[in-house]
């Protein structure tokens, strides 16, 4: 399923216009990546969690050449999914 499939499938469960779905989906997305941004925990009782984990710099090697690099650290998301979830997709 694509965002269009999926903006088209929230419309007419919640009884939207797609306009209205749409900006209802975006506004889920882009408050998502404000909690992520600020490397805070989001909850969703019934559904997951998702979290910031921080990667430290690690060594890496090259596949072509074999030398070996730096990885830098980055920040990075994770999701764990809720027993709602797991219990849905299990069914």
């Amino acid at each position: 399923m694509n965002k269009a499939e999926f903006v088209s499938d929230v419309a007419s469960r919640a009884g939207l216009s797609q306009a209205q779905a749409e900006k209802a989906i975006n506004a889920v997305i882009e408050s998502i990546k404000d909690v992520m941004r600020k490397g805070d925990t989001l909850s969703l009782v019934g559904f997951g969690t998702f979290a910031v984990k921080h990667r430290g710099p690690r060594q890496g090697k090259n596949p072509q050449t074999g030398e070996v690099i730096e990885i830098a650290a980055t920040n990075t998301v994770s999701f764990k999914p809720g027993k709602g979830l797991k219990d849905a997709v299990n069914e």
